[in-house]
């Protein structure tokens, strides 16, 4: 059971390209700036992004701590103190598709270590793979990432849906990305919303929303997280607040979730 109130969580998307690894990233370190000790789990097992949003060629990967010997300790990156990576790695056909045997491992290895964490967060390969749903099943909370595109919407709703009828997962938070306004963010958000309330019975929670911002940009060239970069910039702010109401929804809820396991046990695909 989690004895240390960890709050696991999953950051999904539909389709790739809408900044899903950027905002996880640095919602870690937005954590751990606030003196959170913060487990980020790189998850998109067919291609790999954070090392690159890093500029770091990690010695070790998840394809590593899935051989018999080595232990999740050996395979972690501590990105600044209190704030470390288990990395993945890229064109490892086997990982993209888990099998139960690979799934269980995995579970036992990193189960172990949560726990010494305030937060444990999931970066989820894009679309709807019986991976991705899987790893999709595991945390407490799970928050989609959309962007104003219509084909953003269209996948992050054919995701939602395939989760809630083929696995059961009903409870969804949103981040609208790559906003030009407060306005187009709240429009966004509602559309998704409303096909999910009308069509899936499902009522999705607006956790925010993240400026189109020239700076982050700049961020990824330089490959330095936005919030080390210009923390102060319109979507370092908005990852500010962001992580602000994760801090308080774990504050909130602490009996709910020390009652609670950090991660469900992987379902058979």
């Amino acid at each position: 059971m989690n004895r240390n109130n960890t709050l696991s969580l999953s950051v999904m998307s539909g389709k790739g390209g809408v900044g899903k690894t950027n905002i996880i990233l640095n919602l870690g370190y937005a954590l751990n700036m606030e003196r959170m000790k913060v487990m980020l789990m790189d998850c998109d097992l067919g291609l790999a992004n954070l090392d690159v949003l890093l500029g770091i060629s990690p010695e070790r990967n998840l394809h590593d701590l899935l051989q018999s010997g080595v232990d999740t300790e050996d395979v972690l990156v501590c990105i600044e103190e209190g704030f470390d990576m288990l990395p993945a790695t890229s064109g490892i056909p086997e990982l993209v598709e888990m099998d139960e045997d690979l799934q269980d491992i995995l579970f036992r290895k990193l189960i172990n270590l949560a726990g010494e964490y305030d937060y444990l967060m999931l970066d989820l390969g894009a679309g709807i793979s019986n991976t991705v749903l899987s790893f999709a099943t595991l945390p407490q909370l799970r928050i989609v990432v959309v962007t104003p595109e219509p084909t953003s919407l269209t996948d992050s709703y054919a995701m939602i849906k395939v989760l809630a009828t083929q696995r059961g997962i009903k409870d969804f938070l949103v981040i609208v990305n790559q906003a030009t306004s407060s306005a187009e963010a709240a429009q966004t958000f509602e559309r998704l919303a409303a096909a999910c309330r009308n069509f899936l019975g499902i009522e999705l929670r607006n956790l925010g929303f993240i400026h189109q911002d020239r700076t982050l940009v700049e961020a990824v060239r330089r490959q330095t997280p936005l919030m080390k970069f210009a923390p102060n910039s319109p979507a370092g702010k908005d990852i500010s607040a962001i992580a602000k109401k994760i801090m308080r929804y774990r504050e909130d809820n602490r009996e709910r979730i020390s009652g609670r396991p950090i991660l469900k046990d992987f379902p058979s695909l």
